[in-house]
C-alpha cells in the first residue's frame, strides 16, 4: 500500500531542489498517453512514450509530468482503469529506465495516484486542486510532493463564459487555502506548488492577468508552476490558431518567467527551453556589449 511510501532523505532532499528556481527554472517534460491532448505533437504510447521521457530527462528536463487523461478544454473524462492502463506502465518502464528521474503523475483521481506513486511518482500534479478529499488524504499520507492547480469547473465546460470579480485575488486565494489546510494537517510546505492554471475556466484576459501577477499570487514563500506551453494564449499574443506553430511565442512566455523567477515551466519542447535558458545565461556570465 501507498500508506508506507516516504522518500528517502535524500531523495526528499532531491526533489525539494528540484521544486525551486536556481539561476533559471526547472523544466518539467509533458508526456501525454492519450489520444486527444490538444498538442498532437505530445502524444504517444507505451514504449514510444517511455523513449521519450527517458530523452527529456536526458535533454535537461527536472521532472517528467505523465499523465492518461486528457485536460484540454471541452474533453471528456475517462475512467480510472482507462487511466491506470495508460500511465502505469510508462511510470514503470521510466523508472527502470532512468532511475534517478523525477516524475509526476498528472491526475484528478486518487486511485490512479495511489497507483502512480506505488509505482514510483514523486509527485502529485492535480488540475482539480485536491476537491476531492481523498485525493488530499493521499498526499497527506504518503508525503509526497503536490502541486495544486485552480481550475474553474470541469475541462469539459470550464471555458462556458468564467467569470471572476478579480481572477488573481480569488485565485491566489483559493491556492492558499488548499495548500494552509495541507500544512495545518502536517504536509512539509517545500513540497506543495501552486499553479494558477492557465486556460483552466479563464480568459485570455484572466490569463494575461495571472500571468502578470507572477509569484505575487502567493501569500506565503513557496514554488510556483505555469503551464503555458502551446496553449490558446499564445495563440492569442502571436495570431497562430495551430498549437504547432506555437513553440516561438511559448518560449518568449518561457523567458518571462525566467526574468520574474517562476520555479517550473511545465513544457512540451524540453531541449528548446534547454537552449533558450543556456542563450539567456550570458547576460549573467558577458559583459554588457557581448555581440
Amino acid at each position: 500500500m501507498a500508506s508506507d511510501f516516504r522518500p528517502s532523505t535524500d531523495r526528499r532532499s532531491r526533489i525539494i531542489g528540484q521544486l525551486r528556481y536556481a539561476s533559471r527554472p526547472r523544466i518539467m517534460g509533458i508526456l501525454n498517453t492519450t489520444d486527444d491532448s490538444f498538442y498532437a505533437g505530445s502524444r504517444s504510447m507505451d514504449e514510444e512514450a517511455t523513449q521519450r521521457g527517458a530523452a527529456m530527462v536526458d535533454a535537461g528536463a527536472s521532472w517528467v509530468d505523465i499523465g492518461g487523461e486528457s485536460t484540454r478544454p471541452g474533453a471528456a473524462p475517462v475512467s480510472v482503469e482507462t487511466e491506470l492502463r495508460r500511465v502505469l506502465p510508462v511510470i514503470q518502464g521510466l523508472r527502470d529506465a532512468r532511475p534517478d528521474a523525477l516524475i509526476s503523475i498528472d491526475t484528478r483521481h486518487a486511485q490512479v495516484a495511489e497507483a502512480a506513486i506505488e509505482a514510483g511518482a514523486d509527485m502529485v500534479n492535480d488540475v482539480s486542486g485536491l476537491r476531492d478529499p481523498a485525493m488530499m488524504e493521499l498526499v497527506l499520507r504518503t508525503g509526497c510532493a503536490v502541486c495544486i492547480m485552480h481550475m474553474q469547473g470541469e475541462p469539459k465546460t470550464m471555458q462556458l463564459e468564467p467569470q471572476y470579480s478579480d481572477v488573481v485575488d480569488e485565485v491566489a486565494a483559493i491556492l492558499s487555502k488548499t495548500k494552509q489546510k495541507l500544512i495545518e494537517q502536517g504536509h512539509p510546505p517545500e513540497l506543495i506548488v501552486i499553479d494558477p492554471g492557465i486556460g483552466f475556466g479563464k480568459t485570455h484576459e484572466h490569463n494575461l492577468e495571472l500571468l502578470a501577477a507572477g509569484r505575487r499570487l502567493l501569500q506565503s514563500d513557496g514554488p510556483v508552476l505555469w503551464g503555458v506551453s502551446r496553449k490558446s494564449v499564445v495563440g492569442h499574443l502571436t495570431g497562430h490558431a495551430d498549437p504547432a506553430d506555437r513553440l516561438p511565442g511559448t518560449l518568449g512566455l518561457a523567458a518571462v518567467a525566467h526574468r520574474m523567477h517562476i520555479d517550473l515551466l511545465r513544457v512540451h519542447d524540453v531541449q528548446a527551453h534547454v537552449d533558450l535558458f543556456n542563450a539567456m545565461s550570458v547576460s549573467s556570465t558577458q559583459p554588457e556589449n557581448v555581440e
